[in-house]
């Protein structure tokens, strides 16, 4: 039954067509659509893997896992859809997902039977067709059949209508990402509570279940790592374009909207969307580390420091960072930190193998932080002295991490355990950034006035192998002298 009520209703200012007569002519005359299906796409595969170890991680449990509904940007207008990443990661259901989704696992003697519930097509008989402006497929476009999206992605599917049966059944073994849908959560919490023993409800099962499912990420399979070479190679593209715009960006009052613009445009060619908000800092908005407002000028003579990375349509995203001199070519100061920055960057790559912890890497980088801030006579103590837990003097002018892993999230496995995360060991298929920085504010008085408002960030993206490690983002030009070379071509 096709839901014939808009959410957003705006009957205000509708012009729609309500007569018998419409509704019988714009339900008529009408092509038959093709209907063979397709074989399964390749993430399905991994999709199904993924989804049997968790079954393996929670037996006897039910797992309610929602793509999540369309977010309001003003008014009835939306943000751009993106299912929630669980809910990607174990479906294999990326940009194409129908908004609203859910899946299941339902347990049974031996694990689970997984069903995927959406929003099937309403029909041309329904007036959703054409008079619903948030889900009617005059407005948005034809969705999927059950039987289209059952072969697409090897998975159950059933209709969204019927995941009521499913709320109706919720009792105190059942699982929800609480943080995908509000509604759902609330309903489970309200069915969770009518069958609890007391009443309180503890939500410890639900915290258990996001955090297996972020550490279910921490190690990449082959398509991941495929998916995240892609997501680099786009981005390298993206960067080419911002470099080969420079002179019209250097020449608009908000050159920072152009370089973010230039980005975006790549990203929307080659994938889904940026996987975060391009950081484009020029000059001194460099020493800002999350600047997103990117509505500076773009000057000959400063560094521009961007944070930038294609998001593909399968959600996996790149996560890079390069800081290039606007006029071609650094000067001594600018040159002297650029390559301490990627001295540090390159001994932390240097120690990445399998076995060693997470927390090593941040260590080499700050090894090399502290020894060039105390040569250049930046601290009141040694490097040593600085580096002592209770000193770290040095970190003024770096005051965040080296590495986050990376993946379907920019900062992907963030539920991850601790002793899994940041003191975790190292293994094969791990997928992170290293991205150490020196900035020096504008206004600090404890450095000398040529340093002062440089800002530069290397970051790339490191893969795990059996032996050491790969930086996937190699081939985007990374030492000063290569930056030159770039921007001279």
């Amino acid at each position: 039954m096709a839901d014939k009520t808009a959410p957003r209703a705006t009957s205000n200012r509708s012009t729609t067509p309500v007569s018998e007569t419409f509704a019988q002519y714009i339900s008529s005359q009408w092509a038959d659509r093709p209907d063979a299906l397709p074989t399964p796409r390749d993430h399905a595969a991994f999709a199904a893997e993924r989804r049997a170890k968790v079954s393996a991680m929670h037996p006897g449990k039910r797992l309610i896992l929602p793509a999540g509904a369309a977010k309001v940007r003003s008014n009835d207008t939306d943000y751009a859809y993106r299912a929630h990443s669980a809910f990607s990661h174990l479906t294999g259901w990326g940009s194409d997902s129908v908004p609203g989704s859910v899946l299941v696992l339902e347990p049974t003697a031996d694990g689970h039977v997984a069903t995927l519930y959406f929003r099937e097509p309403a029909g041309r008989d329904s007036d959703e067709f054409y008079a619903n402006p948030e889900i009617g497929e005059f407005w948005i476009g034809a969705r999927p059949s059950l039987a289209h999206v059952a072969a697409d992605l090897g998975l159950a599917t059933a209709g969204l209508a019927d995941f009521s049966a499913v709320l109706d059944a919720v009792d105190a073994d059942t699982l929800v990402v609480r943080d995908a849908d509000r509604d759902i959560t609330d309903q489970v919490d309200g069915r969770r509570l009518l069958t609890a023993d007391s009443e309180s409800l503890e939500n410890d099962g639900d915290t258990e279940l996001a955090r297996d499912l972020s550490e279910l990420r921490l190690v990449k399979d082959a398509f991941e790592i495929a998916e995240m070479r892609a997501a680099v190679d786009a981005t390298r593209l993206g960067f080419d374009d911002v470099i080969g715009d420079l002179a019209e960006i250097t020449a608009h009052s908000r050159g920072e909207r152009l370089v973010e613009g230039t980005f975006n445009r790549r990203a929307r060619a080659e994938g889904n969307t940026v996987g975060y908000d391009t950081i484009a800092a020029s000059g001194p908005h460099a020493c800002i580390l999350h600047w997103t407002r990117n509505d500076g000028p773009v000057v000959p003579g400063d560094l521009i420091l961007i944070d930038a990375g294609i998001e593909l349509d399968s959600y996996y995203t790149a996560d890079i960072t390069r800081t290039l001199p606007v006029n071609g070519a650094f000067t001594e100061v600018q040159r002297r930190v650029y390559e301490a920055v990627r001295e540090a960057a390159d001994a932390a790559f240097a120690i990445v193998k399998p076995g060693i912890k997470f927390r090593e890497i941040h260590a080499a980088a700050m090894k090399v932080i502290a020894a060039k801030t105390a040569e250049w006579g930046f601290l009141p103590v040694s490097a040593e002295e600085s580096l002592e837990p209770d000193q770290q003097y040095h970190r003024r002018y770096m005051v965040h991490g080296t590495s986050h892993h990376l993946g379907i999230d920019v900062h992907d496995c963030a539920a991850a355990r601790r002793e899994l995360y940041l003191e975790g060991v190292l293994e094969p298929g791990m997928v992170f950034t290293i991205e150490p920085g020196l900035y020096f504010q504008p206004d600090d008085l404890s450095v000398p006035e040529e340093y002062r408002g440089i800002g530069v960030r290397i970051e790339d993206n490191i893969l795990v192998t059996e032996s050491g490690a790969e930086n996937l983002s190699a081939g985007i030009p990374r030492t000063a002298d290569e930056v030159e070379a770039w921007l001279a071509l």
